[in-house]
């Protein structure tokens, strides 16, 4: 298990508001509500809108709540990708560089060779 996966899986708020999302991002979601609201609009109460109305408001209040916490957490997850990139990017960079002096010195020591023994 990745160390993000463990940290997420050891925050019950952070459990929690994934499962939330999850959910609220399915189209189970959009079902039940299909159903509620109907439901309510037609057997629950006899002028439904000013209830119906705040229910939805606070809901929508919520469920941007928890958007904003996924995307909190993406960033935060891409952000940490990117620096693990860089990193990864700089060791490779200074590792060719290492390999192409290298690769120089020892053509300029076999052609020194080379001409040396050529004259000789």
């Amino acid at each position: 298990m990745t160390r993000t996966r463990e940290h997420r899986t050891a925050d019950l708020q952070l459990r929690a508001a994934d499962a939330i999302t999850r959910f609220a991002g399915s189209m189970w979601f959009v079902y039940l509500h299909i159903v509620v609201f109907a439901g309510w609009m037609m057997f629950a109460e006899i002028s439904p809108w000013p209830s119906l109305t705040l229910v939805v408001s606070l809901e929508a209040i919520f469920l941007s709540t928890f958007v904003m916490i996924g995307q909190n957490r993406a960033a935060a997850f891409q952000q940490a990708k990117a620096d693990h990139d860089f990193a990864e990017q700089e060791i490779e960079l200074k590792t060719n560089t290492e390999l192409t002096r290298e690769i120089h010195r020892l053509t300029t020591e076999l052609h020194r060779r080379v001409v040396d023994d050529a004259w000789n």
